[in-house]
């Protein structure tokens, strides 16, 4: 049965950069294990939502839960992982693509034994190996684990991005334009990943640009436009009458469990 605690929950959330409301009164709730889709026009707000989840960005106002909880107590427990649409990276630093993917273990290692964290990585906890291993696996970058990830594609680092965020093993992946500027089969690959993860009981929350990909893969789509537009299936939310509601941000009666509030 799926958990009936919301993925993400939120209540009048309002929030701003520099005094600028990039947000505002922000009222929806998101199930456990779908695949939902973040669609508005660029500046509307929608990887600000993404923000404040991680907690790059805190609430002018209202209240955001995940998993029934504070964001900061999920991503302390390792159920957040987050995917951002420019990694701020040094790509010529000379790290091979398996140690970049180790990276999203960090947090993760802070809960091992003293002794597991100061020891060899050759003799440390053996889950992060694997869990590494396995994400690599996953994107198909495995005979590439070796290599200095200034020598990969524009495709090639997404996918490497992509197994970070695998590797945590989190409950819940947070996806900012995981599709932008990828080459057709690294596309291809990146949504047959997702749809896996979505499979295996994870809660997908992707922000794109990409209209055909939300209707084949999205269980919801979530027209946001600083404001919440609506919430709903694909078919309904991609519509053209919609799409044109979005352009203006005038939100429309919820539906499909989520409020819009007045």
């Amino acid at each position: 049965m799926t958990d009936p605690v919301p993925a993400l929950q939120a209540h009048r959330l309002s929030a701003a950069y520099h005094q600028q409301p990039v947000l505002e009164e922000i009222t929806l709730s998101l199930p456990q294990g779908q695949w939902t889709a973040i669609v508005g026009p660029n500046g509307a707000g929608k990887s600000s939502l993404l923000n404040l989840v991680i907690g790059s960005l805190a609430p002018l106002r209202g209240d955001l839960r995940i998993l029934g909880q504070s964001p900061a107590a999920q991503r302390r427990a390792g159920n957040i992982a987050y995917m951002a649409q420019q990694e701020h990276m040094e790509w010529d630093f000379p790290i091979s693509v398996r140690d970049t993917v180790l990276t999203g273990r960090y947090g993760l290692m802070r809960h091992d034994p003293l002794w597991q964290r100061l020891v060899p990585r050759r003799w440390a906890n053996p889950s992060h190996r694997q869990a590494v291993e396995a994400a690599l696996e996953a994107v198909d970058m495995a005979d590439y684990a070796a290599r200095p990830i200034g020598e990969l594609s524009g495709g090639q680092k997404k996918r490497v991005m992509l197994a970070r965020a695998l590797a945590q093993q989190a409950r819940i992946l947070l996806l900012d334009e995981p599709l932008a500027g990828v080459d057709p089969p690294s596309e291809k690959l990146i949504l047959a990943t997702l749809e896996r993860e979505r499979r295996a009981g994870r809660t997908i929350i992707m922000v794109t640009h990409d209209m055909p990909s939300a209707r084949v893969h999205a269980d919801n789509v979530l027209l946001i436009n600083r404001t919440l537009v609506g919430m709903g299936a694909p078919d309904e939310m991609l519509s053209d009458a919609m799409l044109a509601r979005l352009a203006v941000g005038a939100p429309e009666p919820a539906r499909g469990g989520a409020r819009v509030a007045a």
